[in-house]
């Protein structure tokens, strides 16, 4: 739902127009001298109508979700990353003079 406030209103009512945006995903038209000048929406909103995420990455979030990867914390990712390339044979190393 789109709400249009003056100026004044959402300078005043700034805590509440954001609580109202987050809460219950209202979205608000500032208008300055009767012209539309700002739109105030959640994060969440702009992110799922502005800027949605790409397809590969919905298919990768939906894939985490089944495998519980979802809920791994910074510290276990650095421990798989770290045993991955443990485990793993080095890279070729490469010349930088034959390179070019």
């Amino acid at each position: 739902m789109t709400n249009v406030v003056s100026a004044l209103t959402a300078r005043t009512q700034l805590g509440q127009i954001i609580k109202r945006a987050t809460q219950k995903n209202e979205r608000f038209v500032v208008d300055r001298r009767g012209q539309p000048a700002v739109v105030i929406m959640s994060l969440k909103d702009y992110i799922d109508t502005i800027a949605p995420a790409p397809k590969e990455l919905r298919a990768m979030q939906q894939q985490a979700k089944k495998t519980g990867a979802n809920k791994l914390s910074m510290r276990q990712i650095d421990n798989i990353i770290a045993e991955v390339r443990r485990s793993s044979p080095a890279a070729p190393k490469i010349d930088k003079r034959r390179a070019s």
